[in-house]
């Protein structure tokens, strides 16, 4: 880093020795996994930037906004809107942890068998390693699964929290549902930062939000090209830099790299080989620093040319309408573009079933993995379904099961080659 932060951390409460470690640990796995590919688009810099500081300059303008009066809110999921958050002024930042790190202090609150996902943001807490979560004023959770549920009741006793109920089912009442939590969610941001929610501050936070999903939605859209002109890994680095950095900073970042992705494929140059096995990779979340799964696919001899997760197309692939003129009529928007979103808490979820098919045509993908976190209940299950679809498609499917250890990797790398084999 280009500073030395350790009085801010120190402020933060955070434990330096542990946090010195596993700073050392992810600029490691950065340097591996991201520093090591060939032919990366010259705007990854900026992303590169961002890892570097991903604990240090950020968190100081974290902390200036809170001194200038604002408020920082953490959220666990892409279903809290940040328009809302916007709309006050306040700053979104996301929380979620991809890497095993306090699990045996975790695992004093939380069975064995839980998540990855849920006891690593349980881990990073009690650890003291996480300076986004000591900066919040107020950490959003939300009921997505029964795992999450439970462990914020948990949760709720260490840190500042407020649920929200995420409705199962896709009904006008679910609707209906969706829309008091969020006009519940807006009194207590109301509330927290004595402002009021005016339609003039909603269209500016809907506004800010649609132009930073439409300006990924450029790169993405690109990666159809053959040879994609971004590798996989760069394009979820993209993605997971959203859920933290300034909206409207990484807006003009994401912009810039998109306008050299066009050149790129004009000239018919790509990030990666030509005629590479097309792989779309489907499932569960990816938080920094879990990149395992897609470095495995692309040092093994493919490229992933898409991401069905929220961690991809499911944030990005719908807009909130900001024509209203009221705050009900906005507020009304809003709910209905989250309940778009196709998460595997839904039940049935035939709109998943067919933005995956959708999404491995119109990629011209040659495969999917699907990918899930050991004990993840909801896509776990919906494996199945999934497997149903792509096969009345004739679209090849490999699952996987893994979490967030290193120890399955040889395995993982071994079943991934003999599939694109097989899709060759």
């Amino acid at each position: 880093m280009s500073e030395n932060y350790q009085e801010m951390w120190k402020s933060l409460g955070l434990d330096l020795k542990a946090h010195d470690g596993l700073l050392g640990v992810l600029g490691q796995a950065y340097t591996d996994v991201y520093l090591a590919q060939v032919g990366r688009p010259k705007g990854m810099d900026y992303f590169n930037f961002v890892m570097s500081e991903v604990h240090g300059l950020r968190i100081k303008e974290l902390l200036d906004a809170k001194a200038q009066g604002r408020k920082v809110i953490g959220t666990y999921c892409v279903f809290v809107p940040e328009e809302l958050v916007l709309a006050v002024d306040g700053v979104q930042v996301g929380l979620c942890a991809g890497a095993e790190l306090g699990t045996a202090e975790a695992e004093k609150y939380l069975p064995r068998n839980t998540c990855a996902l849920i006891k690593s943001f349980f881990g990073f807490t009690l650890a003291h390693v996480c300076p986004y979560v000591e900066s919040c004023d107020l950490i959003v959770g939300e009921t997505t699964c029964d795992g999450k549920k439970k462990a914020y009741e948990i949760f709720s006793e260490i840190k500042n929290l407020h649920v929200m109920e995420i409705p199962q089912m896709k009904k006008p009442s679910d609707r209906a549902l969706l829309l008091s939590e969020y006009r519940e969610f807006a009194a207590v941001l109301e509330k927290l930062t004595g402002k009021r929610i005016t339609a003039e501050g909603l269209r500016r936070g809907i506004t800010i939000v649609n132009e930073k999903r439409k300006a990924i939605a450029r790169v993405m859209d690109l990666r159809r090209h053959n040879p994609a002109p971004i590798s996989g890994l760069d394009a979820l680095l993209i993605n997971q830099v959203s859920f933290y950095d300034d909206p409207v900073r990484f807006t003009g970042s994401v912009n810039a790299i998109a306008d050299e992705l066009e050149a790129r494929v004009k000239k018919g140059e790509g990030a990666v080989a030509k005629d590479l096995p097309r792989i779309l990779l489907s499932g569960c979340p990816m938080a920094v620093p879990n990149w395992k799964v897609p470095h495995l696919i692309e040092t093994g001899g493919a490229v992933v040319v898409g991401e069905e997760s929220c961690v991809g197309m499911r944030n990005i692939r719908n807009y909130t309408d900001a024509s209203g003129k009221t705050v009900d009529a906005m507020m009304g928007a809003i709910a209905d573009r989250y309940f778009q979103i196709d998460c595997a808490v839904f039940s049935p979820n035939k709109e998943r079933l067919d933005h995956i098919v959708e999404m491995a045509k119109d990629l011209k993908v040659d495969g999917v993995v699907h990918y899930a976190l050991q004990f993840c209940t909801p896509y776990l299950v919906e494996s199945r379904n999934v497997e149903k679809a792509l096969e009345g498609a004739g679209i090849p499917l490999l699952k996987i099961e893994t979490d967030y250890t290193q120890e399955d990797a040889g395995q993982l790398k071994t079943r991934l080659q003999a599939f694109f084999e097989m899709l060759k």
